[in-house]
């Protein structure tokens, strides 16, 4: 069957042919804001309020661009993934010995330390959610990014922060236990103020998909080491998605790191695809595959029948549209792999997974979103 005649299943729920992954560049009166308050220069509440206008609009631009999973943007955060940890119960912020270490950059040097037990009662991402909620045309179109759980587990396994979360777990199987116990809180409330797509960003597996196991003198980690980190994050993933509500879309964001338009690890899936594509229960995998630094399309042969992949084959780390006829090419070839029906597109990352944003405007983000647009319709039609 050809393309032209072949029909392709109507998506009408998360993931969709055309999709994003959900973070976008802060716009300069929010940044404006967030400076002065970190000065003490106005009140949290002047700094919602801006917030909450730019949210506002924010939501208006992507319902004008037929976005079908709508975010606030993450305009409330600082980090994509640090704000959320901080919102647990028994954990605070920190100032880190050294920033995380990207290709070209050192970022700001933050992370999450326990005080105590880790709960998830009263996180303050539930209203954050049920702002966007209240702003949509159609509610049922909210999306809502966490990091996930493995992405936890690791920062507290940090070298820095080990000691400390040793103080109240013991075991590495309590501390899974507990992470994932959180998590079940804060969705159960996401679930009950109506939202029914979560999106878990983890950047676990790209790390490990970095490692060159053996090479320990170069990256620090040995095989054994990259062997014990993937049952731990397959585990503590795993165990917070068991027994969800039934009607909850779970999809993963699985990335390399975006920081300022670089990034932090380079390496094809082949080392993960085995527990990740083979065992993690997520409903759809947003993959990025915007550069060779992701490898080949092979390690999609893993992906289980009843689990959808979107490709991220538009990067959202500079303005230059690609070549349209050139990301239709490699959707066909990751097909091979994966049926065309169970594939979808989307930008490579968010355009801001933190603050500062990636180095292009907010109108060439805009038309990278159309590219993406112009590509789903063109190869699904839709």
């Amino acid at each position: 069957m050809t393309e032209s005649t072949q029909t392709f299943t109507k998506r009408t729920t998360s993931p969709f042919r055309f999709d994003v992954v959900g973070s976008f560049l802060r716009p300069a009166e929010l940044k404006e804001a967030r400076a002065k308050f970190e000065k003490n220069e106005i009140t949290a509440s002047e700094l919602k309020a801006v917030e909450d206008k730019a949210i506002i609009e924010l939501i208006k631009q992507e319902e004008k661009a037929g976005i079908k999973s709508i975010t606030d943007g993450e305009f409330r955060r600082s980090w994509w993934h640090l704000d959320f940890f901080w919102g647990l119960q028994g954990v605070t912020k920190l100032a880190a010995g050294q920033g995380y270490v990207f290709n070209d950059e050192v970022t700001r040097a933050e992370t999450s330390g326990l005080t105590g037990k880790i709960s998830g009662e009263n996180h303050p991402f539930v209203e954050h959610f049920k702002f966007l909620r209240d702003h949509l045309s159609d509610a049922t179109t909210a999306k809502q990014t966490i990091p996930a759980p493995a992405q936890f587990l690791a920062e507290l396994q940090r070298p820095e922060n080990i000691e400390q979360t040793r103080k109240f777990y013991a075991t590495d199987d309590e501390l899974i236990t507990a992470i994932a116990q959180a998590y079940k809180t804060v969705t159960q409330d996401f679930y009950e103020a109506g939202l029914r797509v979560l999106q878990l960003d983890d950047c676990t597996w790209g790390m490990l998909a970095g490692f060159n196991a053996g090479a320990k003198d170069k990256v620090g980690i040995s095989a054994a080491e990259i062997e014990a980190s993937k049952e731990q994050y397959v585990q503590v993933n795993n165990e917070f998605l068991a027994g969800l509500p039934e009607d909850l879309i779970v999809n993963t964001h699985d990335c390399r790191g975006n920081y300022h338009s670089t990034w932090a690890s380079a390496g094809g899936y082949d080392v993960v695809a085995d527990p990740l594509f083979t065992r993690e229960n997520v409903h759809a995998y947003f993959l990025e595959y915007d550069t060779d630094r992701s490898g080949g399309f092979e390690p999609l042969a893993k992906v289980r029948d009843n689990q959808l992949v979107v490709l991220g084959l538009v990067t959202s780390k500079n303005g230059t549209l690609e070549d349209k006829q050139t990301i239709i090419d490699r959707i066909h070839e990751a097909a091979k792999y994966v049926p065309l029906d169970r594939l979808c597109l989307s930008t490579q990352c968010g355009f801001a997974s933190t603050e500062e944003g990636n180095v292009l405007t907010e109108a060439q983000q805009w038309a990278k979103i159309q590219l993406v647009k112009e590509i789903a319709q063109e190869v699904w039609g839709d």
